[in-house]
């Protein structure tokens, strides 16, 4: 009879365990939407950023070379 029972156990381990394993990856039960800006968010503001600063630079430095004499070396 114990041994039965312990079979039974053995057997019934499996399905049991992938149904529960599928119940908690079902997606209600995930969290609705992230904490924080992923990582690729935070690298492309920064990458904006830096191109908005070479931009300017670069309006300054025309400004500069139309305003002032000719520096053609």
């Amino acid at each position: 009879m114990s041994e039965s029972m312990a079979l039974l156990l053995v057997v019934l381990a499996c399905p049991v365990g992938m149904g529960l394993m599928m119940w908690f990856m079902k997606p209600g039960n995930q969290p609705q939407g992230p904490a924080q800006p992923p990582p690729q968010d935070a690298e492309l503001t920064r990458l904006r950023a830096e191109v908005d600063q070479l931009r300017a630079a670069q309006r300054e430095a025309a400004r500069h070379q139309a305003a002032g004499p000719d520096n053609a070396p």
